[in-house]
């Protein structure tokens, strides 16, 4: 089997990132983006510690991002609330950061990376 590129599950990420947006709206949440790509000019390369956040975070290579989620117009904070994407999210394949106190964070692995 061919080992997936990075461009590759970058437009993979990108697709499931859509159908995650969808059931988040065909379940009557609602979604913002927080974090998504991490400029590497701002937070450095993966592996340096610059900024914010882990040294190396999928953020830095487009497979990691971070939703601000709202129901009924108000905005949910907890890793509880965003329980139902998280779920939804790794059935499709995804990593959700639910599962390491970070509720809101959902990530495709890369070399061990969620």
């Amino acid at each position: 089997m061919k080992k997936e590129s990075l461009g590759e599950k970058q437009r993979r990420f990108t697709r499931m990132i859509a159908d995650l947006i969808k059931f988040a709206y065909d379940n009557g949440y609602e979604l913002t983006f927080g974090d998504a790509y991490r400029d590497p000019r701002v937070f450095g390369e993966v592996g340096e510690p610059k900024g914010y956040g882990r040294s190396r975070s999928n953020h830095k290579i487009r497979l990691a991002v971070d939703f601000n989620l709202f129901k009924d117009g108000k905005y949910l904070t907890s890793t509880e609330d965003h329980r139902p994407l998280g779920e939804y999210w790794e059935s499709i394949g995804g990593s959700w950061g639910g599962r390491f106190n970070d509720g809101n964070h959902y990530s495709l692995e890369h070399e061990g990376r969620r």
